[in-house]
């Protein structure tokens, strides 16, 4: 077996290599345009990545989804247990007893067979404070990493403060888990470029994240090739830029169709009470229809919305590879420069309490906006850092300093792009194992295992 590394550069397409990418062109004479599933999103491809299967296999058909018999919208679940069917490292052991594999910060990595394991976990206190920390497999592992690189910068890893530290903390635990097991597989993520990209878009100011990103990834590449491993670089999808917000809910609480529950002032979705209503995962979107006989009916008030490219039915969605039964009854595909988001509210004077916060387990949707301060605030750095201070202080208070215009996003991702500049890329540092110059993402599977396997 060839130990090797496989280490997720999310957001990268060749549009953006060039002269602030100087060691990822190390390996761009190998560059194969990975052909990604719908939704091209972080948990579906990584999925896709580990099983080989496409969505309708295994499961995972978005970040998040409606759980229908809990009636309960779930986005960014942990548990390894929801991708259905046997995952890379199981298919490793079974070739060779003495496989192993590390996952540093691929998703769906908790309750996980994986050998070694570490993922982003916030504590989550009684008083409702939210504290940085991670999850490991052995448990020890975490205390050994708090240790020698301080507590994991939650905050730098999402919000409107994220920044490289999260992804040179990554690659930090990475390197000693490399150190510590020499595992034969290790998945690394490094998310940096993925929020910029989505905050200012593919032709915004960049450049210097794309240093600090070919930087920390051109230190792992050093390091682990100088350790005698294969190293794969490749991303689940590339960012599109964006100006069209499309609100689905809204369409379908006008049609009378999407229900909500006021609590104190505020509206809540109320999904088991809707007959119909959207989880809206950037450019595409699960339509929950409760019963069969509205689903024409739903189909028809989305035909004539700009923004939209394609409506799934349960044919098309087979087509698609996403008949599974955690789709919705209807997925809605975003046409280019448009994505979808949650809001449900007609009133901004009514939205939910955690419309204004980072809270990505209690919207029913994937909200960007999280990405930024409110640019009503005059002072932003300064609110937040009072609202952390009341908490930590035990007073109860929101972090309130996310906005909800939909308007603020430049980049989104979750549609097959037209430009092949816009596709995720695979590269290796062993060039002979790529067969194409095109592989579809459940190939991705079989080029990982060729670089174990393969001499």
């Amino acid at each position: 077996m060839k130990r090797t590394v496989v280490i997720n550069v999310a957001g990268l397409s060749s549009s953006l290599l060039g002269p602030h990418t100087p060691r990822i062109n190390e390996l761009a004479d190998s560059v194969s345009r990975i052909h990604p599933v719908c939704p091209a999103v972080t948990c579906t491809m990584q999925a896709t990545f580990l099983t080989g299967r496409l969505p309708a296999q295994h499961g995972i058909v978005g970040n998040g989804w409606y759980f229908r018999d809990l009636a309960e919208v779930f986005f960014w679940r942990q548990s390894n247990r929801l991708i259905q069917g046997e995952k890379i490292w199981q298919v490793g052991r079974a070739i060779n007893t003495a496989f192993t594999c590390a996952n540093s910060f691929w998703w769906y990595n908790m309750a996980t067979d994986a050998d070694w394991s570490v993922t982003p976990r916030p504590v989550y206190c009684a008083d409702g404070r939210k504290l940085p920390d991670c999850y490991t497999q052995p448990p020890h592992l975490r205390q050994v990493f708090t240790r020698r690189f301080g507590a994991f910068p939650l905050f730098r890893f999402w919000g409107p403060a994220t920044s490289i530290a999260s992804t040179r903390w990554i690659g930090d635990a990475a390197m000693a888990i490399e150190e510590l097991y020499s595992p034969v597989l290790h998945l690394v993520y490094l998310p940096h470029l993925d929020y910029v990209l989505q905050k200012v878009g593919p032709e915004g100011s960049i450049s210097r994240d794309l240093r600090e990103l070919d930087e920390a990834c051109g230190r792992l590449l050093d390091f682990f090739r100088n350790r005698g491993c294969r190293v794969i670089v490749l991303s689940e999808y590339g960012i599109s830029a964006v100006d069209r917000p499309v609100h689905p809910n809204r369409i379908m609480r006008e049609a009378g169709l999407l229900s909500t529950k006021t609590d104190l002032g505020r509206e809540y979705l109320d999904p088991g009470a809707s007959r119909a209503f959207a989880v809206a995962d950037h450019q595409v979107a699960h339509i929950y229809v409760r019963q069969k006989r509205d689903v024409e009916g739903v189909a028809a008030l989305f035909r004539q919305v700009p923004g939209i490219e394609h409506i799934l039915d349960s044919f098309r969605k087979k087509e698609w590879g996403l008949g599974h039964g955690r789709s919705g009854e209807l997925v809605l595909v975003a046409g280019k420069g448009s994505w979808f988001s949650y809001y449900f509210w007609m009133d901004d004077g009514k939205a939910p309490d955690y419309a204004r916060t980072v809270n990505i387990h209690a919207k029913p949707g994937y909200d960007p906006c999280e990405l930024f301060f409110d640019p009503k605030l005059k002072f932003p750095a300064l609110t937040a850092g009072l609202s952390l201070l009341k908490q930590r202080m035990g007073l109860r208070t929101l972090l309130d300093v996310i906005p909800i215009d939909a308007g603020l996003a430049k980049g989104s991702h979750g549609r097959i792009p037209e430009d092949p500049g816009e596709l995720p890329l695979l590269l290796s540092s062993d060039p002979q194992l790529l067969n194409s110059d095109s592989v579809a993402a459940q190939d991705v599977f079989h080029v990982i295992l060729d670089h174990v396997f393969r001499e």
